[in-house]
């Protein structure tokens, strides 16, 4: 008995000794893997260097766009060992935690530096497209709103100027037209327009019922805001220059310090339309929120384009329909202002 006794507590002591061996080699696997990290995230970083300091060279890019991307390539390796190191030390920590419970749950080869490998799970980058005709941007536009009226100019305007405002919202998807040059692109997309007018001398819209028309109000009117919504598909030619960015994989155009010139149109429905008053009678602050069609026309369909520079443009659209159906003075909605278009 006492013999069998012995042989057990001998065994258990051998296992001991071997979980404790296998777990001090793999804790000193990963304190090394430390230091491959390190280097290799230096190495990678050399060679990205040397690549921007060849483009520079190559009068492709100015020596302040050299050294962004010098800095934008050390803070991303930086960031890398940061996140590797700290992977590496969380798994010593389990092991340490754990010991062979851990080895026996794990059981996977570890290997930091394979780009298909990562401690705990495969992981398989999604290998980036060679050529990207088409990309997208998110756009917002406001500024300046008013109607252009038959026969009069906009100085006669029966709306306020800096009071009556529009703006826009939407997405755009760009494509470049040619395989091999991008001198030439085509933007389109959809987006909402919220065109605002603010009638002068105390005047507010009536729809009389053959056609609307401004009257006065019979109290004197805090705020008098008519607004027109619209959903449409704007289209536009863009031209400009840009840069070809080549790497060992893959191609991109830029045009981010490029001037931008769009030309095109927009064609859609009206959503709604609503009308604010706001007033005091007998003592108290009233509030109208009067919404209805206004003989306004249900189809929209215009001419639009944008001059700019980065993400930022100087916008103006135009509608070629008029803003009332029956009106027998037409009238034609006119927008300048600022567009950004945010990738």
């Amino acid at each position: 008995m006492k013999t069998i006794t012995y042989c057990i507590a001998l065994v258990m002591w051998v296992l001991t000794m071997v979980s404790t061996h296998a777990q001090e080699n793999s804790i000193e696997a990963l304190e090394s893997a430390k230091e491959q990290v390190i280097n290799d995230e230096k190495d990678a970083l050399k060679k990205e260097v040397e690549t921007i300091n060849k483009r520079f060279d190559n009068n492709e890019i100015t020596i302040v766009e050299a050294e962004r991307l010098k800095e934008e390539a050390a803070e991303k390796r930086a960031l890398n060992i940061e996140n590797k190191l700290a992977i590496i030390d969380n798994k010593i920590a389990l092991l340490k935690r754990n010991g062979e419970e851990e080895s026996d749950v794990d059981k996977l080869e570890i290997k930091f530096f394979s780009n298909k490998e990562i401690i705990g799970f495969d992981y398989t980058p999604k290998k980036r497209k060679y050529d990207r005709r088409t990309t997208s941007d998110f756009v917002f536009a406001f500024g300046l709103n008013n109607v252009i009226t038959e026969g009069e100019s906009l100085g006669d305007s029966d709306f306020k100027v800096a009071g009556s405002r529009f703006a826009e919202i939407g997405w755009a998807w760009k494509t470049r037209v040619f395989k091999e040059t991008n001198w030439l692109r085509v933007k389109y997309g959809f987006s909402f327009q919220f065109n605002g007018l603010k009638p002068t001398d105390n005047r507010y819209f009536v729809d009389t019922g053959s056609q609307t028309e401004l009257q006065t109000f019979d109290l004197d009117l805090d705020k008098s805001k008519f607004r027109v919504d619209n959903l449409v598909v704007p289209v536009h030619f863009e031209f400009g220059p840009s840069t070809k960015i080549e790497k060992e994989d893959y191609f991109r155009y830029s045009t981010h310090n490029k001037i931008k010139v769009g030309l095109g149109g927009y064609a859609g429905i009206r959503l709604g339309t609503r009308q604010k008053l706001k007033f005091d009678e007998n003592g108290e602050s009233v509030k109208q929120k009067l919404k209805g069609n206004y003989n306004v026309n249900d189809f929209v369909y215009g001419l639009s384009g944008y001059i700019g520079w980065r993400d930022a443009a100087l916008y103006i659209k135009y509608d070629l329909n008029t803003l009332f159906k029956d009106n027998p003075v037409e009238q034609r909605n006119v927008s300048l202002g600022l567009r950004f278009d945010m990738d």
